[in-house]
């Protein structure tokens, strides 16, 4: 039997940005702000030509953790943008964890007592479909009327999401980010990914993921979007994999 566990991966915002990165410093016209000069956060969202959500912007995050041990040297934190509560643990706020069979649990303990040393974003290797929105790395969004592409800094890496009306490949090679595509449903957007590679990790906790799976995400602006401003969106992520969860 197939089951889908939907999380909430927490709040992510397009932040007001203040790093000394000279890009981050230049105001997108046409933003609605307030007579102070701040972006409007309560402004709606902006939508495209025919009608949908705008999701264009660059994206983080929200939901940060204080800096985890692992990450501290002395009283500095080694990583200067916070990582959000389920780059740690995915699971965090799921009572009793992920329901994973015995062999999957066992894997999270070895990984554990490990130390991590094995995972793939310590290695400096890509991240996934889900991990990608729980690390503290901007992401540009940009969306058009057949496709939604993200340019993460991580790496450099990218990923595509289809809305021209393509099925996902029936035996596709598999890879970081898998084969992705979505539909709308009113003001929410319904995406689906298969093809993943089968040694995944969704965080630092060593919770796996694996080919079997399939990622499903729902994305909904609740606020206007900026490239130098702000805005808020829920996203909601499920893994489904016959062989992955009880």
């Amino acid at each position: 039997m197939r089951r889908t566990y939907t999380l909430l991966v927490g709040l992510i915002v397009a932040l007001p940005l203040s790093v000394s990165a000279q890009w981050f410093r230049v105001r997108t016209p046409g933003i609605p702000r307030l007579a102070s000069g701040a972006a409007d956060l309560k402004a709606p969202a902006p939508r495209t030509r025919e009608g949908t959500p705008d999701f264009s912007g660059i994206w983080l995050a929200d939901n940060p953790l204080p800096c985890p041990p692992n990450l501290r040297d002395g009283n500095d934190c080694i990583e200067k943008i916070a990582l959000s509560r389920q780059a740690a643990s995915i699971a965090m706020d799921l009572p009793g964890g992920l329901p994973y069979q015995p062999w999957a649990l066992a894997l999270v303990k070895q990984r554990a007592a490990d130390l991590g040393k094995d995972d793939p974003h310590v290695r400096c290797l890509p991240d996934n479909v889900a991990r990608l929105w729980t690390l503290p790395h901007y992401t540009k969004v940009l969306q058009t009327p057949g496709a939604i592409v993200m340019l993460n800094e991580f790496n450099a890496s990218y990923r595509q999401i289809f809305t021209d009306g393509r099925p996902l490949p029936v035996d596709p090679q598999p890879n970081w980010n898998g084969y992705s595509t979505a539909r709308w449903m009113g003001d929410t957007l319904l995406g689906e990914t298969n093809g993943l590679r089968d040694d995944l990790w969704l965080d630092m906790a060593g919770n796996p993921m694996t080919s079997a799976a399939s990622h499903f995400q729902t994305g909904c602006p609740s606020t206007r979007a900026f490239s130098h401003g702000g805005r808020a969106s829920t996203h909601e992520t499920g893994m489904a994999g016959p062989g992955d969860c009880r």
